[in-house]
């Protein structure tokens, strides 16, 4: 149970936006997705002025205020990016990173990029999540509470996805095994895991609260403890949809 499970070819829609992404990714990426399997992912550096002309970091900004919008039933956008410290955190990313992909002159990019993890900086300082600009972060994406959230410059992390405060996510390993962790679709991170190394998350899984994953983890299993044990493959509906459980 506890082995590197293989995850299948189909299993990850991610696979859609890695393609686009490929210049952007690090020697020592994941070798797999960007902006995942959104539909609305980001170019590489150089590829894109969208930034400008299609504001494509609104939509994917507006996509991720309705994911809260979930949780906070009647709740206002306005009231929930000034109350939620995940979309102070999300807001300075998704403008960030941007950016980063974005095919602005360098003299006008670089000042620009700059300002930005400055602010990124003040944001962790308030909150405690760092998220870098080189990140790939689909869509929807949940912050369920702030503090100690740590995500590094070359993960990639799949659209409907929700991570719990004291998450590390980032760089591990020796070799070909070092590199950064790709999650898939609507994976669920419980509070204070660690998922390190070039590791592949499959969609709909669940990483347990406490859990340290430093191998692949097959769709829709749900993870717990270190060493890594699978429990179950029930995935992740019941923890990521508020409603699964009613029914409604």
């Amino acid at each position: 149970m506890t082995g590197r499970a293989a995850v299948p070819r189909g299993t990850m829609s991610l696979l859609r936006l890695a393609s686009r992404e490929a210049p952007e990714r690090a020697p020592s990426g994941t070798g797999r997705q960007g902006n995942a399997g959104t539909g609305q992912g980001a170019a590489g550096p150089g590829k894109s002025g969208g930034w400008l002309t299609k504001v494509q970091w609104i939509r994917e900004f507006r996509d991720d205020i309705r994911r809260f919008e979930r949780y906070q039933r009647g709740a206002s956008a306005l009231v929930l990016v000034g109350m939620h410290q995940g979309l102070w955190a999300l807001l300075q990313y998704r403008v960030a990173h941007a950016i980063y992909r974005s095919a602005l002159p360098a003299v006008v990019k670089q000042p620009l990029l700059v300002l930005a993890v400055a602010w990124q900086k003040a944001v962790e300082v308030t909150t405690g999540i760092s998220i870098k600009y080189r990140t790939r972060i689909g869509t929807g994406f949940y912050i369920g509470h702030f503090g100690s959230i740590f995500v590094g410059p070359d993960v990639v992390i799949g659209p409907m996805c929700n991570i719990s405060q004291g998450v590390t996510i980032g760089v591990s390993g020796r070799g070909e095994r070092r590199g950064y962790p790709t999650l898939g679709e609507r994976v669920y991170v419980g509070a204070n895991a660690i998922i390190a190394g070039r590791v592949t998350i499959g969609d709909g899984a669940v990483i347990g609260a406490n859990s340290l994953v430093t191998q692949d983890v097959p769709p829709n299993a749900v993870v717990v403890g270190s060493p890594l044990k699978i429990i179950s493959y029930k995935g992740s509906a019941a923890y990521l949809d508020p409603e699964a459980e009613t029914g409604a």
